[in-house]
């Protein structure tokens, strides 16, 4: 165990410390950053410890991922995410969530009853929900991405809070779930994006992951998937690969967000998404600075060619 500690240390010091700073020293601060008009990060290319990852036009601070179990090491040693707080930005027990974006004050409806199911999970907020969309608001906000009049396919949309800011944000997004969570997502989309008159479009759609997608999904497809929280379960890796595999063409990138809750189920993701997919971390340095967390990843995935 003091082994395993001093490696897991070790790893962390080598990975997170630019420069040869201890831990103390280094900042999560983007103060001293700024994104460019080109779509880069400015600022970052005398950092030798950051990629650029370069997807579709896009060049995000970042690592690219080669090997699922050494991103996974990288991640829990780097982060610690087992000793950071769950719940940071959402609470369970209420019945709503607020959040400004977009210039705009959300509301986005829970049911938090609904956690009494066994499996279901999309009646309330998790903070990579939150998280992920406010990147996007952040992003857009920098000139890195432009969602006006874009595609963008929402999986396992849940109460829909990244999906209801793209729409927002200019994309034309269509928001997807099984059966059971529609009605849930149907009022959050009314509420937040179809009454506020966003500059994009949203749309409600039935997907259940590894079945025929329908027409509008994939005619045109999409420049834009995403997901929050889908990587739960080693029996729904498959299925939710198939369909982001479905969704894709050579220039669609897809933006999934997740907790670091359970690294088994994380590393078979990964491993299958190698087989077909370009992927990378994406450096928390540029997430919106109020919302970033340890216990939190997001990755950007590119088909490959």
């Amino acid at each position: 165990m003091k082994v395993y500690t001093y490696c897991l240390t070790f790893i962390r010091d080598l990975y997170f410390c630019p420069k040869g700073l201890c831990p103390t020293d280094f900042s999560l601060s983007g103060s001293d950053r700024a994104f460019g008009p080109t779509g880069a990060w400015q600022g970052m290319e005398d950092d030798d410890e950051y990629e650029i990852l370069k997807v579709g036009g896009l060049q995000i601070p970042g690592r690219l991922i080669s090997d699922a179990s050494e991103e996974i090491m990288l991640l829990w040693a780097i982060g610690q995410p087992c000793t950071v707080p769950q719940n940071r930005f959402v609470k369970h027990t209420s019945n709503h969530l607020k959040l400004d974006a977009c210039g705009h004050n959300l509301c986005i409806l829970q049911s938090p009853s609904s956690m009494n199911q066994t499996g279901v999970t999309g009646g309330v907020m998790w903070d990579s929900g939150v998280v992920l969309g406010k990147f996007l608001e952040h992003a857009v906000d920098c000139n890195v991405l432009n969602l006006k009049g874009k595609k963008c396919v929402e999986l396992g949309s849940g109460c829909g809070l990244a999906g209801c800011i793209a729409a927002l944000l200019g994309a034309q997004v269509i928001l997807t779930d099984l059966p059971d969570r529609l009605r849930l997502l149907e009022k959050n989309v009314e509420e937040n994006v179809r009454k506020v008159g966003g500059r994009g479009t949203a749309q409600v759609r039935e997907l259940t992951w590894g079945e025929d997608l329908d027409s509008d999904l994939l005619d045109p497809l999409p420049d834009y998937v995403l997901g929050s929280d889908v990587v739960y379960n080693e029996d729904a890796v498959h299925d939710l690969i198939t369909t982001i595999e479905s969704l894709c063409g050579s220039h669609t990138i897809t933006f999934i967000s997740g907790e670091l809750r359970n690294d088994v189920v994380l590393e078979y993701f990964l491993e299958c998404a190698l087989k077909s997919f370009i992927l990378g971390y994406i450096e928390q340095r540029i997430w919106h600075p109020e919302y970033r967390s340890q216990r939190l990843a997001i990755f950007m995935m590119t088909k490959k060619l």
